[in-house]
């Protein structure tokens, strides 16, 4: 469903010389598996991710989403993907109802199946008692179920989460845990980027784990643990600093 194949982002400095933001990442990620792409921050994750929606050119390498490539057909591939982000904002203006409704219009969904999935995401995201209020009104965990609900709306086979939990509380956080269950048991491809570790580690089926614009080891939780020794994702963060620790063979 996603096939990244070594992709590459090399940015040109001001003062002159190269930036190399993303070196030769390859994963994959199958229909009803979610993978956590993690790394910290400038290890080229929300990169990654740009060049995956073909919002960014790779310098080499390719992306795909459902057959279609990122570079070459980059709309398409935005027609099969919902985007969660902790940077996206409402129209604060519109109930709950209409901007659902909007996008689901922006994604081309007739107005028939757009009214039905508002009603099936309504029930599963427990938002039915939101639909008529302004965004403006809502709280910040009310915000996020519909933001949630925003990406589905239009009933897309692949998902990008880029740091849905951040600003959420306890049962906030549970939500998107929920959600990710949903978006297995339908068969959607996922990817997650998060700081918050110990969240990962309950929402994820494959990690990625980036340093320096590199994947510098990847697998299951349970794969990495005997690779690398370590019994959480914190500690195999903690080992990031040693790089030569981490790369087959110890090399650097």
């Amino acid at each position: 469903m996603i096939e990244v194949h070594n992709l590459t982002k090399r940015f040109l400095l001001p003062r002159g010389g190269e930036l190399t933001a993303v070196d030769d990442v390859s994963f994959s990620v199958a229909a009803g598996e979610v993978y956590g792409l993690l790394g910290p921050n400038g290890a080229g994750k929300t990169t990654t991710i740009r060049m995956i929606l073909g919002l960014l050119q790779p310098s080499s390498g390719a992306a795909a989403i459902a057959g279609f490539s990122s570079a070459v057909a980059p709309d398409e591939v935005k027609r099969r993907v919902g985007l969660v982000s902790a940077s996206a904002g409402l129209y604060q203006w519109l109930t709950v109802k209409e901007m659902l409704l909007y996008f689901a219009d922006l994604y081309g969904v007739v107005p028939a199946a757009a009214r039905d999935e508002l009603h099936r995401l309504s029930r599963l995201l427990g938002i039915a008692d939101l639909l008529q209020r302004r965004c403006a009104t809502l709280s910040t965990g009310q915000k996020q179920r519909v933001h949630l609900a925003r990406a589905l709306i239009h009933r897309p086979p692949v998902l990008l989460l880029d740091e849905p939990t951040i600003g959420l509380d306890v049962l906030g956080s549970q939500v998107i845990v929920e959600y990710i269950q949903l978006l297995k048991k339908e068969g959607k491809a996922a990817i997650i980027t998060t700081h918050r570790l110990d969240e990962a580690e309950r929402m994820c089926d494959r990690f990625g784990l980036m340093h320096k614009g590199k994947i510098v080891r990847e697998g299951t939780l349970e794969q990495l643990r005997a690779e690398t020794g370590c019994a959480s994702l914190v500690e195999m963060f903690l080992k990031l600093a040693d790089v030569g620790a981490m790369l087959p063979g110890g090399a650097a």
